[in-house]
């Protein structure tokens, strides 16, 4: 069995300030470092599942935060940018599971730095009809690919919100959000304590009940509303896209891929006006 980590660094333990997600300042720093060995626990614990392969795909900013002279040395890391698939690169080597670890709340709600994609760029995605962050956008992803979502950790709000489009999927929560930069964590190493023991039960359950899912592309529709008008005017530069109103725009793909493709060609194009 193959297993996919995708690693983010805002739903890591001990994390809770935007500087300690910033490249460039001790802070960050230590906070990847958390992040690798979190990271760690998920590859541990899915080989002590019964896991033959593991891959650990760096999921945050720019895809360039792991340690690589950290992580276990039976796993193969997912590097730096641009990639076809993003914070799920990776699946195009056909992975049954996928753990989500670090992940985060979506945008305006109450999660520990909470957002989606871009802070800057985007303040709601819906795909689909449902509102969706990191998670639901990148997991619908994973399901087109035929992969299943199994493990997630990240804080309270996060769990609370995800839960629902992944209903057979374990959670390990390791801090309490209080608001955007504040609340109550676990301490790092008690937190590795319970990915590990969490991703050895997911693969253990799953190499119980192994059902192989078909790939299959779904036609895509998504709402996105942007934080600025002038955002919306830049992003309206691609026909694709439709304006709802000032800030709010749509548009169809022939795929989850293709969705999530354009959201993270948009989020390129948002540095334009930083």
């Amino acid at each position: 069995m193959k297993v996919l980590i995708s690693a983010d660094i805002e739903g890591v333990a001990g994390v809770f300030h935007p500087e300690q997600t910033r490249a460039g300042n001790g802070e960050y720093e230590q906070a990847r470092r958390w992040m690798t060995l979190e990271a760690n626990a998920a590859i541990e614990g899915a080989f002590a599942g019964g896991a033959d392969e593991v891959w650990v795909n760096d999921s945050h900013g720019g895809f360039r935060n792991l340690l690589p002279d950290l992580i276990d040395a039976r796993a193969c890391m997912v590097l730096g940018k641009p990639r076809t698939l993003g914070m799920m690169a990776g699946l195009e080597d056909s992975p049954e599971l996928v753990f989500m670890v670090g992940y985060h709340a979506r945008a305006q709600s109450r999660g520990i730095l909470a957002h989606t994609i871009n802070s800057f760029a985007f303040a709601r995605v819906v795909l689909n009809g449902e509102e969706v962050g990191e998670a639901g956008l990148y997991g619908a992803l994973a399901a087109e690919r035929g992969a299943r979502v199994a493990l997630l950790t990240g804080d309270d709000v996060f769990a609370e919100e995800t839960r629902p489009a992944f209903p057979e999927a374990r959670f390990v929560t390791v801090k309490t959000a209080h608001g955007y930069s504040s609340g109550v964590t676990r301490a790092p190493a008690r937190a590795c304590e319970m990915i590990r023991r969490a991703a050895q039960e997911a693969v253990e359950s799953a190499a119980a009940a192994v059902r192989p899912r078909a790939a299959q592309a779904r036609p895509a529709r998504c709402e996105l509303r942007v934080q600025t008008t002038a955002l919306a005017d830049l992003f309206c530069q691609m026909p694709a896209l439709e304006r709802i109103d000032g800030v709010t725009l749509s548009f169809s793909a022939p795929s989850v891929e293709h969705a999530v493709r354009t959201l993270n060609c948009l989020s390129a194009m948002s540095f334009m006006l930083r």
